[in-house]
């Protein structure tokens, strides 16, 4: 099952959207595979401290994406196959990029200061 014990919410982030990377990071990762069950709405609500309906949201945006699938009465299983999986990661990865990319320019890198600082935690291995 899903574990939503390590998700650690963030002020000033929409809740229903930190839900969603949440999943989508771990489908990514492959730490949440296809056919992983998710827990209850109800149970996220309550773990989280927050309203059910928020969860309903993230869910349902899971559910538009293709990413999990739910059934009246049966539980939410996750429904990303390599092909999504790749999409997903991909996805997130453009927007990581974007965001620093962002954060560089503003504070005035070079192209070449950008990848020479990037290249530099790539060998460090810094996570």
């Amino acid at each position: 099952m899903v574990s939503f014990d390590d998700l650690v919410l963030v002020e000033g982030v929409p809740i229903y959207q930190q839900i969603l990377r949440h999943v989508k990071l771990g489908i990514a990762g492959g730490t949440i595979p296809h056919g992983e069950t998710l827990p209850s709405r109800r149970v996220v609500s309550a773990l989280l401290g927050v309203n059910p309906n928020t969860v309903q949201k993230a869910y349902r945006l899971l559910e538009e994406e293709g990413l999990i699938q739910s059934r009246s009465g049966a539980k939410s299983c996750v429904a990303a196959d390599e092909a999504a999986r790749a999409r997903v990661r991909g996805d997130l990865l453009r927007e990581e990029a974007q965001s620093v990319v962002a954060a560089m320019k503003r504070m005035g890198l070079s192209r070449q200061e950008a990848l020479d600082l990037i290249a530099r935690h790539w060998e460090e291995g810094s996570p």
